[in-house]
């Protein structure tokens, strides 16, 4: 997601948990990724910042429920790598409805824009190292390889909070079948 210094109490995420990722990726991720640190299991962003924890009414749950019933489960693989500066991260493919899930749920919550509306676009990614340098990124990237392709089944969209000291699990909302 990003380093947990950017978060305040009360912030919440939507996240497609990866857990077939973490034999892979869990090592580097609790050494690079500060995310990781902080709580956040392998995944795939969905919407970062959502709204605050205090905004979440069963009304709100609902809706949020009733979104994401609406789309389909998908299959996704990580084959290979991408980088943002600084960033290493896994790719998934296709990236298509991963993009589709956080376009629904930013289009119904206009108010929590992703990333809080800091770029102009979003790319679906699964981070493993986060404000590294370029030979660290290069490394991690080699030591990668042997283990890719990773292949999951999204079934679900996850809602974490963040406490002020680490993110917590809170929901769980299935996708369509």
């Amino acid at each position: 997601m990003a380093d947990e210094g950017a978060f305040r109490a009360g912030q919440t995420a939507l996240v497609v948990r990866v857990p077939e990722a973490e034999p892979v990726v869990g090592a580097w991720r609790g050494r690079l990724d500060p995310s990781a640190r902080a709580g956040v299991p392998a995944h795939v962003t969905v919407l970062v910042p959502f709204l605050d924890e205090s905004r979440l009414d069963r009304g709100t749950r609902d809706d949020l429920a009733a979104l994401l019933a609406a789309r389909p489960a998908f299959d996704v693989a990580f084959a290979r790598c991408g980088r943002f500066p600084g960033v290493l991260y896994l790719v998934p493919e296709p990236a298509g409805p991963l993009a589709a899930l956080t376009a629904a749920v930013a289009a119904r919550w206009p108010e929590a824009p992703p990333y809080g509306g800091r770029f102009a676009g979003v790319v679906p990614h699964l981070t493993v190292a986060d404000g590294q340098d370029e030979a660290v990124l290069a490394d991690v990237e080699a030591g990668l390889a042997a283990g890719l392709p990773i292949t999951s089944r999204v079934r679900a969209v996850d809602l974490m909070a963040f406490d002020g000291a680490r993110w917590q699990p809170r929901a769980s909302f299935p996708l369509g079948r």
